[in-house]
This record gives C-alpha cells, structure tokens and sequence, in this order.
C-alpha cells in the first residue's frame, strides 16, 4: 500500500475519517456524529478511536502522520483549538499534543475551511492556480485563501474569517454579536430563515410542501426555484445578490486567481451564478471582473484531503505550478 496519512475533519455536526494517499485518493472513510456538545475530552476520545478502528482494518497501512482540521479560532502554528462556537468547551485544547502523543506520529492542524481550500488548490476545482479563494456557503460562511501557492494565515492563523465581513448595517443579529455580517445575511441559514418567513404551514407553497409544512431549509428553497416557483426563484435572485456583494469584497482584498464556491448551498450553483456574476460585473472595479467562478469539486471530502496533504506534501515546493511540474518529473520518470 502507498504512502498515507490519517485524515480527521471535525465539523459542528459530523466528525470524519479517512485514510488519504498522497494523490488526493481516499481509500477508507469513517464518520459519526461529533457529540459537539460533549466536550474536548469526549470528542477526542472519539477521533482515537475512529483512527484505530482504520488502523485496525488496514494493517498493511503505511501511514506517515495525521492531518486534522475543526472550526477556528485555531491556532495551527501552537496545534491549540482556541474556542469555535460550534463545539461546547472547547478552550485552549492542544489538539496535536493530545494526539501525537496517543499515536506517537507527526500531527498537523488547520482551520477546516483552509483545509478544505488547500483541498481544492491541490486536488479539485483550483489545481494549476496560484491564488484562490474558497468560500463555503452553508449553516454559516467560512472561507480559505491560498495566495502564491500557500495558505494565507495572518495572525496566529486566524485571516479570512471571512462570514463576519460586514456587509450591511442591517438584518438579524450574528451569533458574533454584530449586525450585518456576511454569513448573517447569505449563509444557506439566513435564506432557510427567510423563506420560512415568507411561507406559513399548510398555505400550499411549493417550500412547505417540500419542508412537509416544517421549516424551509435552503435546500427546499433550491428544490422550489429549480422547479420554477416565483417566490423561492425571487429568494434565489436576493440570495445571489448578498453573495455577490462578499464575494466582490473577496476580489478586491485577495485578487485571486479564482473563487471556488462550496458547501451545502453549492448544490444551487447553477442557479445562483448567474446573479453573483452580475453583481459582481456591477460593483467590482474593472480589473477584477474577468476572475472565473467555479464550484467547488471535492464535496465532503475537501476537508479530509487537505487535511492529509499537510502531511503528505509537507516540504514541497510552495507554488502550484512547481507542484504541477514535480509530478510531471516523477511520471516522465517513471515512464
């Protein structure tokens, strides 16, 4: 078996695992829900014994190291998980210090959303770039910037926290505290929020019939507006529009060479292009306008993959055309 790494993403609502081999491939996954309200102690727990239960099961396994991600703030440099708001008590955790020492192997933490850019940059939708940003849309709005071929990470690591930009001085209050903040306003959340609003149970709405008369979820709000309801289309075309406002504010602090867009609400990509592109031809100055859009190819397994490649591919050349190059070296070799 190849060379690979343990693979852990620590999400609010579900913990996964795999084992990652270093072309982006997974060759075994795990996953349950992650008991976000249990506490550091008992999630960990958990995470070992999900990487033994792989280990068990591939014994032949040449596994070099573990790469995990989880909600910021994190410090990735300290390996501490500083305090995300979507996991109970969790303060200050030195996460690659736990771990290390149960498995005795070099471990490597990163924010899921910077993961999951780094994901994309290598393995999916951003290979052969230099820059990009990823923006996951879904309960809320996280973002990944990888700039002359590395993870862009600021202070202690906590750059492009991107779902709190304000971006309006109006709307429903942010768990953060603050009013107008980008996931506040265009999370896959809000618009559930809002189409909720707007319908009632047992009015008829094609949302409600699809909620089961419960609340509308974005999904529903998509699955509506691709069967051709007016008022989930109209919701779709406001939503596209807070989108386009953040992401024209991407553009002009990172200039990337792409925008990648996942997360759950990138099921609705094709609907929502459209009027993020239009939004961002009316606000953006015109220098920026010609950067490509894209959906984000990985899915789920964004996450797990780059996760592994900070071990995998630790001390590779940093630009992604002298990763593109290396690989072809290896391969002329090879042939």
């Amino acid at each position: 078996m190849s060379t690979i790494a343990l693979a852990f993403d620590l999400g609010g609502t579900e913990l996964r695992g795999a084992l990652v081999e270093r072309s982006g491939d997974v060759i075994a996954r795990v996953s349950e829900p992650t008991m976000a309200g249990a506490g550091s102690d008992a999630v960990i727990g958990r995470i070992i014994a999900l990487a033994n239960k792989l280990l068990d099961d591939h014994p032949q396994a040449k596994v070099m190291g573990i790469g995990a991600c989880a909600p910021g703030p994190l410090d990735p440099k300290a390996g501490i998980v500083i305090g995300p708001p979507t996991l109970s008590g969790w303060h200050n955790v030195p996460m690659i210090d736990i771990l290390g020492r149960q498995f005795g192997l070099p471990v490597r933490l990163e924010n899921d959303a910077n993961a999951a850019a780094l994901g994309e940059w290598r393995f999916g939708a951003g290979r052969g770039t230099e820059s990009l940003v990823f923006v996951t849309v879904s309960t809320g709005i996280g973002g990944g910037v990888i700039a002359d071929g590395h993870i862009y990470h600021g202070r202690r690591g906590l750059a492009a926290e991107i779902g709190h930009m304000t971006i309006t001085g109006e709307g429903e209050r942010c768990f953060c505290g603050n009013v107008g903040c980008f996931e506040a306003v265009a999370s896959g959340t809000a618009l559930g929020r809002q189409a909720t609003r707007l319908t009632a149970p047992g009015d008829g709405s094609a949302m409600r019939r699809l909620s089961r008369d419960g609340d509308v979820s974005a999904r529903h709000v998509v699955e509506a507006a691709r069967a051709g309801d007016a008022s989930a289309r109209a919701l779709v075309e406001a939503e596209a529009r807070w989108l386009g406002i953040g992401f024209t504010n991407l553009l002009h602090l990172y200039s990337p060479d792409l925008i990648v867009m996942g997360g759950g609400l990138s099921n609705g990509f094709d609907l929502l292009a459209p009027g993020i592109r239009a939004t961002i031809d009316e606000r953006a100055m015109a220098a920026y306008r010609d950067v490509p859009m894209v959906r984000a190819e990985l899915g789920d397994r964004a996450g797990l993959v780059g996760a592994a490649s900070l071990i995998l591919w630790e001390g590779e050349p940093g630009t992604a055309l002298a990763m593109v190059q290396n690989e072809a070296t290896k391969a002329s070799n090879r042939a």
